[in-house]
């Protein structure tokens, strides 16, 4: 059952991170509050792995498996996350934002007018586990807490109007 703790512990710090109730997450996963607090403070006693699959999703986590046998191809090193976020918010328009202008806006909230669509469609599109990504990637080269970040993703979708659920 060390999985499932560790399940447990992750579920726990991503949803206080990101702001988010317990009874928020159970209405984005579909499951019941009920079943998210016992999974929280470990009195679950068993959690399918669909409906694990389905909590972790919301919160940008997943259940990894890693391969039996490692190949060389796989690449040495991981592309930076606000390089990811960089493209991703790119990918509608002419002009690209850059990983930078990305890195002011998720730090100070302010960012060039002409990329505000940029960060909209980041913020709206961008995958929940990519959006923790680079809250993790600031996280380690700021040290900025966390927790500060994620409200200000939340302000700023609020402020751009966006319609993700994980913002509202």
């Amino acid at each position: 059952m060390y999985a499932l703790a560790e399940i447990s512990s992750a579920v726990r710090a991503r949803r206080s991170d990101m702001g988010l109730t317990q009874a928020r997450v159970a209405n984005l996963s579909g499951l019941s509050r009920s079943t998210v607090n016992q999974l929280e403070n470990g009195t679950i006693g068993d959690l399918s792995l669909t409906r694990a699959a389905q909590l972790l999703a919301v919160l940008g986590l997943a259940v990894r498996i890693s391969p039996p046998r490692p190949t060389s191809r796989k690449r040495a090193g991981k592309t930076p996350a606000l390089d990811l976020a960089a493209r991703t918010a790119s990918v509608s328009y002419r002009e690209n934002i850059q990983a930078n202008d990305l890195r002011q806006a998720f730090l100070t909230g302010t960012y060039p007018r002409e990329f505000s669509p940029h960060v909209r469609t980041f913020l709206d599109e961008a995958s929940v586990s990519l959006l923790a990504d680079v809250i993790e990637q600031l996280h380690d080269e700021t040290g900025v807490d966390r927790v500060q970040m994620w409200r200000r993703m939340r302000e700023m979708a609020r402020n751009m109007k966006t319609v993700r659920d994980i913002w509202l």
